[in-house]
């Protein structure tokens, strides 16, 4: 339940999502995996799933707000949820839809990230450096994950030190609900790299390809065949640089080592459009991250949409697409487009 007692510093994101879970009522499963604290007031890290609670079903999460400064990814997610929400009043076929798969909503995994303007968390640990992974090569210096100080950005925490209390419970959260199914997807929606929205893929840590490349490239030919008019650059992430301790590869990595398939995915928006086309907002706070424009916010909400609903749809269905998937040529197709110089 939302926990309305304790005398907070406003965080509009999370007024809106609590209201959104007193809203869906019954349709929803909400529960706070956990809290964290910030100025004496304690905040709520929470999990919302609608859909079918079996455990052969996949599952489809969304995740947000990991890196605080990087809003615009909790608003879109959060504008997914309250879609969904109004759309079960009267949409039968999304209820049907909904006996087939679990969606699973994460939109606020570093509240007091977002409280304090910041990327890092409240210890100054960029979460998404925090995982026990070491690159294979040499990353760029300070953004690819560094050990030096935490008031410099993407610190990664001590050394043989526990992964931050956000990490775990993502990462505890996503083993049960993600890696336990049959086939999930999992797709963290951050903003603040490039001109172009990007959809990427592990390894962060490495060139070389993973084991379900060839998923992956199906799974990009589809979105491609289904919507030829979408402008997303679908592609590893080590093509335009490696890190050291993403939780993505982390949790990829754990999945191996299960008799399922497990798709991490990464939506990066293009916020340099946002920038060159409002020059002054790099002096606001978070203008180089977020849309700042009132009629931009309402695009970016709008056009992130189709990839989710697409992403959905994706899921439910994956025992019809998966079992004719030719993995030996949709490996050789993908090798060809992302791994050859």
């Amino acid at each position: 339940m939302p926990l309305k007692s304790r005398q907070q510093q406003v965080l509009p994101e999370l007024v809106q999502l609590e209201r959104l879970i007193k809203l869906g009522g019954k349709n929803l499963n909400s529960e706070v995996l956990a809290q964290v604290f910030h100025k004496g007031a304690r905040y709520p890290l929470y999990s919302i799933s609608m859909g079918s609670s079996a455990s052969n079903v996949p599952v489809i999460a969304f995740i947000g707000g990991i890196h605080g400064v990087e809003r615009i990814g909790t608003q879109v997610i959060l504008a997914l949820f309250e879609s969904l929400i109004h759309r079960l009043t009267w949409d039968q076929s999304l209820h049907q839809e909904l006996k087939q798969v679990r969606l699973v909503f994460l939109p606020l995994m570093n509240p007091i990230g977002m409280l304090n303007n910041s990327r890092a968390n409240g210890n100054g640990v960029d979460l998404m450096r925090n995982a026990p992974v070491d690159a294979a090569g040499t990353v760029p210096w300070l953004v690819g994950g560094q050990r030096i100080s935490h008031f410099l950005p993407w610190y990664r925490g001590k050394k043989g030190k526990p992964m931050e209390h956000e990490s775990r419970v993502l990462v505890e959260h996503m083993t049960q609900q993600l890696l336990k199914a049959p086939f999930s997807i999992a797709l963290d929606c951050h903003s603040g790299f490039g001109f172009n929205n990007q959809i990427w893929f592990p390894y962060a840590k490495s060139k070389q390809p993973i084991p379900h490349l060839a998923e992956i490239f199906k799974l990009r030919k589809m979105l491609i065949e289904t919507y030829p008019h979408q402008d997303y650059v679908f592609e590893p992430q080590a093509r335009n640089y490696m890190t050291h301790g993403d939780l993505w590869d982390y949790l990829y990595e754990q999945s191996l080592t299960l008799d399922t398939t497990f798709i991490p995915l990464t939506l990066e928006m293009g916020s340099w459009t946002w920038i060159k086309k409002n020059p002054l907002q790099v002096f606001k706070s978070s203008g180089i991250f977020h849309p700042i424009q009132p009629h931009r916010v309402k695009r970016v909400l709008r056009q992130h949409h189709v990839l989710m609903e697409f992403l959905i749809k994706v899921t439910g269905s994956y025992n019809h697409w998966l079992p004719q998937l030719n993995k030996e040529s949709n490996h050789a197709d993908a090798t060809s487009l992302w791994y050859t110089e």
